[in-house]
């Protein structure tokens, strides 16, 4: 098979590739020469396409699209038109004018956009009894320093990438509407930028959720921290439990990169996207909604809301 790879704007899409070359040949489009070449340097035999329009030609089996934020609905409109499985590297919208954008899109049930943590195999043996839940909540450890020095602006800035807010929350959202299901909204959300200064957004956030049957949620994000892990507890009358996702000895596989992969494969082989994408729409919903709330006049060095 063969699989265009239009994008590599973020660190994703050189991980998805470590899974991907074991099954398909690889056609690449990026137009950074730097990260061109690091890609190209790690996978030689890759083929290079020198616009997107070149990538897609042929009609590629599957394509994972890795772009800035601003740029996803035009390029996601051009990979629907060939029909193919697609792969939105998250989130696939920073902000509501690009959310509505995509909702003007036909965007097919062969169209998958998650955090891969829904993926991570510590989570998908998960499971609830939504009758006996009172409350869940999502911790995201993942620092945000690579973003103080201006590396990746696009994505720290909150009208572009979202922040902290939307890049790293989206795995803490994600978490909570897989286990609950996507009838939820944003209740509240804060932000503070309490140790990298130099940031667009926020280094830390909360958001508080509410699902329809009266289920409230909490997201913590946590974007100074010397390790990246990912909890999820739930509250019950008599009872707290907790799954802690890590990647341990094997991250592209302990944080779900390998079966997030598979997925895709699976919908290049036609199985319909794991994810519906009513619900990924609902933890975009979440996600733009709380940038909105928290926008950068509002995050202080001292932390605000």
């Amino acid at each position: 098979m063969r699989i265009a790879l239009a994008g590599l704007a973020t660190s994703h899409p050189y991980t998805d590739a470590l899974t991907l070359a074991r099954h398909a040949e690889l056609v690449v489009w990026e137009p950074d020469p730097e990260r061109l070449r690091r890609f190209t340097g790690e996978h030689p035999a890759v083929k290079v396409a020198g616009s997107l329009e070149e990538a897609l030609a042929g009609s590629p089996d599957g394509v994972v699209l890795t772009v800035p934020n601003p740029r996803v609905p035009q390029a996601l409109a051009r990979v629907l038109e060939t029909g193919a499985a697609c792969f939105v590297n998250k989130p696939a919208a920073a902000s509501r004018a690009q959310l509505l954008e995509l909702d003007r899109l036909p965007i097919h049930d062969r169209v998958l956009s998650s955090s891969v943590l829904r993926f991570a195999p510590a989570f998908r043996r998960a499971g609830v009894d939504r009758g006996d839940v009172l409350a869940v909540r999502a911790t995201v450890r993942h620092d945000v320093g690579m973003w103080a020095d201006g590396y990746n602006a696009w994505q720290d800035t909150p009208g572009e990438g979202g922040g902290t807010m939307v890049t790293m929350g989206i795995h803490g959202v994600e978490l909570l509407v897989a286990l609950l299901g996507g009838d939820v909204r944003l209740a509240g959300a804060a932000g503070a930028r309490r140790h990298y200064t130099t940031l667009r957004s926020e280094d830390s956030g909360v958001m508080a959720l509410r699902w329809d049957d009266g289920i409230t949620g909490t997201v913590e994000i946590l974007g100074v921290s010397e390790s990246e892990s990912y909890t999820v507890t739930v509250h019950r009358r008599g009872s707290t439990d907790s799954i802690v996702i890590e990647g341990g000895d094997d991250p592209v596989k302990g944080l779900g990169y390998e079966g997030t992969i598979e997925a895709f494969l699976a919908m290049v082989g036609g199985a319909p996207s794991p994810v519906p994408w009513k619900e990924t729409r609902a933890v975009l919903d979440v996600l733009v909604s709380a940038r909105e709330s928290v926008t950068p006049e509002r995050v202080s060095a001292r932390g605000s809301g």
